[in-house]
Formats: structure tokens, C-alpha cells, sequence
């Protein structure tokens, strides 16, 4: 990786900011497109890849979302609000990620039985499973955000909604967990200045 990508990824987390005030803007499907494909590319566990997303970009699904994140208005202005799930069940993900390994020759099918093994071990714990399913999500999250960024678009993520009554809403199956709302779009205004620790209160080297 040369200076120059590595220059441009770091200003591009260093402008990015939340933005919940949004001009009315159709985006291009290939830019959505563009924005979840490179999202997609986020690292996961075993590459389980622990994540779904539910896109809502109409005029009438947006009025159905906006009563349960209690009217944050960027929700109708902004171009779509995508919903980031968390897969409680990506150990079945394996077989199909291990198998097409093995296929191409990078893996023996020993190892992969052992992986496999490993991974449905560990998912007979509820905990471990949700903690997988949103460290993973928040790790695609935050690409997300980034590749929207890098695009020319803003972004804000939402913790503030009702997680139970989105589930119903939107009819999401029990195997997924709402992590987070992200509304994507052109920002009508600047975010709101922000503070950030100094380095010397927020990082400590080797040992407490």
C-alpha cells in the first residue's frame, strides 16, 4: 500500500462525522451498490461474515420506521436509512464458507471438519453468540460508514429505536438482532463540533 491510499483512508475517518440534517436526494442504485460492496469486505470471526442489511429507501417505508426510532427526522430526509442485523446463527455460514475453500484447494477438508467443529462448539453459547453478532456487525458498520463517506456521502449511526417493535415491523427473522440504523445522504447542514479525548487519556501502553 503506497502513502498516498493510506493518507486518503485516514482523512477520510478524520472528516467523517454524524450528520442528522439531510437534503431530499435520490441516490444512484450504483452508488448504494458501490457502498455495500465495500462494506462487505469488513473482516469477520472464522469469516462467518455475522451481519444482514435491511436497506429503506421508499417514501412509504420510511413512514413506517420513522414512529419506531422515535422521529429522528433524518430517517424521511436522508437518501436511505440501512438497518445493520446481526446473525445469531452465522456458524451455519461455515459449511458454506470452508466448503468453497476447500473446493479451490486452500484448505484441506481435515482442517475445515476441525474449524467447523470449533465454531458449532462455540455457538452452544447464547452470550458468545450475540456477542459475535454485533462485534461483527459494528466492524461492517463502521465500513459502512466510511465507504459512504469516500463516496460523498454522510452518515449517522442510531442506537436510539425501538429494537422489538423494528423486528415486527419489518418482519426480521429471530435469527438476526438489530445492531444499528444507519441514515446515508447529502448533509443540509454541518454535524455538530465534537470533542475527542487526547491520546494520553484514552491509550496506555503495555500493561495498566
Amino acid at each position: 500500500m503506497n502513502n498516498t491510499t493510506i493518507k486518503s483512508a485516514i482523512e477520510t475517518m478524520k472528516e467523517r462525522h454524524s450528520v442528522r440534517k439531510y437534503t431530499k436526494h435520490d441516490m444512484p442504485q450504483e452508488d448504494l451498490q458501490d457502498i455495500l460492496e465495500a462494506t462487505i469486505t469488513a473482516p469477520s470471526s472464522w469469516n462467518l461474515q455475522h451481519w444482514k442489511f435491511l436497506v429503506v429507501q421508499s417514501d412509504s417505508q420510511k413512514e413506517r420506521l420513522l414512529p419506531i426510532t422515535y422521529n429522528q427526522q433524518q430517517v424521511i430526509d436522508s437518501s436511505v436509512t440501512i438497518a445493520v442485523l446481526g446473525d445469531l446463527q452465522a456458524n451455519h455460514n461455515a459449511e458454506k464458507v470452508y466448503g468453497e475453500v476447500v473446493e479451490k484447494g486452500f484448505m484441506s477438508p481435515e482442517v475445515k471438519d476441525i474449524l467447523t467443529n470449533q465454531i458449532h462448539g462455540a455457538y452452544t453459547n447464547d452470550q458468545f453468540a450475540r456477542d459475535e453478532a454485533v462485534m461483527n456487525a459494528s466492524l461492517a458498520s463502521m465500513q459502512l460508514m466510511l465507504a459512504a463517506k469516500t463516496k460523498g456521502y454522510d452518515t449517522v449511526p442510531m442506537g436510539g429505536f425501538d429494537r422489538a417493535a423494528f423486528k415486527k415491523e419489518f418482519n426480521v427473522p429471530e435469527r438476526y438482532v438489530p445492531v444499528m440504523l444507519i441514515s446515508v445522504g447529502k448533509a443540509a447542514a454541518d454535524a455538530h463540533g465534537t470533542l475527542r479525548f487526547p491520546l494520553d487519556e484514552v491509550v496506555t501502553y503495555e500493561t495498566f
